[in-house]
């Protein structure tokens, strides 16, 4: 049935559209002042005019922040506004995407596709196009799977990129620019790893925009926020780990730890959230369980608090962050507290029979042991049980009000109702059951309760990306096999032969697929004759391109000719004049480049993408084995494997 739609969501809504339109054109306004200054900042050499224009653009940044942080804050109420769901989620901490500026290519690939390729550039302007649309949609990702497979598919295709276009000594000479993401600051490099760390950050940030989104009230939502979250903080770890020297702060090694334990924080609470949804929590083993799970989560994020509080993260992470960090941590303090005490006052005496197993557990559960009766006498005794509930409560009650007074300090805070109700909601709980607790006639001092032992059933797992998930091909295969036609081999400019039949055949032995290698050539026959040497690669045969060939494709050519001979193609790499050069190929299918610390990735994925690769390792092994193909007086009958003589 349709539902009939709210007048007053009506008005609302369209207020906040309004207070959004206004927003984003004080953010425009900025960005323009902000191009401004940029520009400014570089064309002048003056040491002073530079210092005042860093000033003002820290200005017009930390502008950018609050406004951005506005928007925020008005989308995250618009997404609370808009969930179904009857309990409120408490707000989680989603990640803004790094901005970027267009890049045009089409100029700087097709001189390198003249100058290395010695091909037409502008046979590739379709390719190169392609290659451009895509980062062009990269740029904008939808919020589900497919946006991830978006930025997945534009990583691996800078695979390639960096393969064909990038040589170890020299770049294109285009800089790829990037905003950071919490101060919107520019930072541009040369290097393509640049790009490759930019892209990996937003597919993490992607990660905890989804997790934040999800409706944490039902269990396949909650299991879809842990999913996301433990996702960003693989993207995020991968990044630190693989990547060094990235020129913005968002991903320097400091803020890159703190995003990790923030996303590993975030898992946790869901882990909570879990166990409250999935347990009628009314036995005393599960109360206690849940007591050491909000212990747990208190503890993580103090973990993340100290971390947002070092020197080189303190003054750029977002006041609003620190402030929800902090109050999270003392809001799970207080729930631990409080479950230990619920567990103690709402449970009956365990049985002899349950006494036992009870006992156990509770030697665990706090850091240090109360003061008082033994845990037997304890346990039994239901006057002990109030008096140490009622000591969790005290600290209970001392905790929400730790946490409603920080999340006071915050104005950004201040104006998310959701966190403020959940706060205060558990704040009355609290007190609630402390007076129905606490008798008049009590005289003793309520003592100090021990702290609860964090434990969890659950522990956060860092995921990954799986890069593999997202198939590509390489753009830029017309330009030939990659372990032959990359960017960090040079070669000589090809060569065109006539090569006629002799009796005995042309005189020569091949080997392997695409391109097919002259591996031998016998002295005095007619490849020697037309000029072929040993190690050139065959490229063309009458014309026909034949990078891509197999052997027996180029032997089925070769054989075709008549009387009149054959025109063949070949190219020879500079330094396989050398024997030892397949094998210095086959070592290194990649080249690091600036900000790289180490080509852990490349390697990885030229395994992965590239299926030269591995046939280009299995020549090297042969050419170590077999020793036949040459011709030091090995007659040439005896050819070693994959190979035939013509």
């Amino acid at each position: 049935s349709q539902q009939g739609c709210d007048p007053f969501a009506q008005t609302q809504r369209s207020k906040l559209q309004h207070r959004r339109a206004r927003i984003n054109q004080q953010i425009n306004k900025e960005m323009r002042m902000r191009a401004g200054a940029e520009n400014l900042f570089r064309a002048t050499s003056n040491h002073k005019v530079k210092e005042t224009v860093a000033l003002e653009l820290s200005y017009v940044n930390s502008n950018l922040q609050l406004l951005k942080e506005e928007l925020e804050e008005l989308n995250s109420s618009m997404d609370v506004y808009q969930n179904d769901s009857e309990s409120i989620s408490v707000p989680m901490i989603p990640l803004g995407l790094k901005e970027t500026k267009e890049l045009d290519l089409l100029v700087p690939l097709k001189d390198f596709i003249c100058e290395h390729y010695g091909e037409e550039g502008v046979l590739f302007e379709k390719e190169i196009k392609e290659f451009m649309e895509l980062r062009q949609a990269m740029r904008t990702p939808s919020r589900n799977e497919a946006g991830l497979e978006l930025l997945m598919e534009y990583y691996n295709q800078l695979y390639f990129l960096d393969s064909r276009f990038f040589p170890p000594t020299k770049t294109l000479g285009v800089f790829f620019h990037w905003y950071d993401s919490l101060t919107g600051v520019p930072s541009h490099q040369r290097a393509l790893a640049f790009e490759k760390g930019s892209v990996l950050f937003n597919l993490a940030a992607l990660h905890t925009q989804i997790g934040a989104r999800q409706d944490r009230a039902s269990l396949p939502g909650l299991n879809q926020a842990i999913d996301a979250f433990q996702k960003a903080a693989g993207a995020f770890n991968y990044l630190k780990e693989n990547f060094s020297n990235a020129p913005s702060l968002d991903m320097s090694a400091a803020s890159l730890t703190m995003l990790v334990r923030l996303m590993v924080a975030q898992v946790q609470e869901c882990v909570f959230e879990k166990m409250t949804l999935l347990r009628a929590q009314n036995d005393f083993l599960a109360r206690l369980q849940l007591a050491q799970e909000a212990a747990r989560v208190e503890d993580v994020y103090s973990l993340v608090h100290q971390t947002m509080s070092q020197p080189h993260v303190k003054d750029y992470v977002p006041f609003s962050w620190t402030t929800m960090v902090q109050v999270k941590s003392e809001h799970f303090k207080a729930l631990s507290h409080y479950f230990a005490a619920i567990a103690l006052c709402d449970c009956p005496a365990p049985s002899d029979a349950e006494l036992l197993e009870q006992e156990k557990v509770f030697l665990q559960f706090h850091v240090t042991m109360p003061e008082g009766p033994s845990l037997c006498v304890l346990l039994q005794d239901p006057e002990e049980r109030r008096k140490l509930g009622k000591a969790h409560l005290k600290k209970a009650i001392m905790k929400h009000e730790e946490a409603m007074r920080i999340h006071g300090l915050c104005k950004i805070l201040r104006k998310m109702d959701i966190l403020q109700e959940v706060l205060s909601f558990a704040h009355k709980r609290s007190l609630s059951k402390y007076s129905e607790i606490d008798h008049e006639e009590d005289f003793f001092e309520t003592g100090e309760a021990p702290d609860i032992h964090p434990k969890t059933h659950q522990k956060p797992e860092i995921k990954s990306p799986n890069f593999s998930q997202v198939k590509v091909t390489d753009l830029f295969h017309r330009l030939g096999p990659l372990s032959v036609f990359s960017a960090k081999n040079k070669w000589y400019p090809a060569r065109r032969v006539h090569l006629m039949r002799g009796e005995n055949g042309f005189g020569f032995t091949l080997r392997g697929d695409s391109p097919v290698l002259i591996a031998g050539v016998i002295p005095g026959g007619c490849a020697a004759e037309a000029g072929l040497k040993e190690g050139d690669y065959i490229i063309s045969v009458n014309g026909k391109d034949c990078k891509w060939s197999k052997h027996a494709e180029v032997v089925q050519l070769l054989k075709s000719t008549g009387k009149e001979g054959v025109d063949i193609g070949v190219i020879t790499l500079q330094g396989s004049e050398c024997p030892k050069a397949v094998d210095r190929k086959a070592a290194g299918m990649s080249s690091g480049s600036g900000m790289l610390k180490s080509n852990k990735e490349n390697n990885r994925k030229s395994l992965m993408n590239s299926k030269s690769a591995s046939t280009l390792l299995v020549w090297s092994k042969k050419s170590k084995r077999s020793k036949k193909s040459t011709y030091s007086g090995v007659p040439f009958t005896t050819v070693g494997d994959n190979e035939a003589m013509y």
